[in-house]
C-alpha cells in the first residue's frame, strides 16, 4: 500500500491486511454500518475512498480495541 498516493482507492484486500482482519469482516461491517459505501466496480470488486478507510478504521478501534458491540458503535456513528 505504500506505493499508492493517499487519495488512491484501495481494494477490499488492501485495507483488509492495512486494519488486520479477514476481508469477510468487511463485508459484514458493510451489512451492519451503511455509512460504509465502497465503490463497486465490474464483477462487484469493491473499491474504499479515503473516508471509508477512516471510517472503517475507527470502527475498528470501538470494536476490538475498546470492545464496544456492534449496537454501541452504531449509536456512536448515528448521534
Amino acid at each position: 500500500m505504500a506505493d499508492k498516493k493517499p487519495q488512491a482507492f484501495r481494494t477490499i484486500r488492501e485495507v483488509a491486511d492495512w486494519l488486520g482482519v479477514e476481508a469477510h469482516v468487511l463485508r459484514f461491517w458493510e451489512s451492519k454500518f451503511s455509512q460504509i459505501k465502497p465503490v463497486k466496480r465490474a464483477g462487484g470488486r469493491r473499491y474504499y475512498r479515503p473516508a471509508d478507510m477512516a471510517l472503517i478504521g475507527g470502527i475498528k478501534v470501538l470494536l476490538h480495541d475498546q470492545g464496544l458491540t456492534i449496537r454501541g458503535v452504531q449509536k456512536i456513528i448515528r448521534e
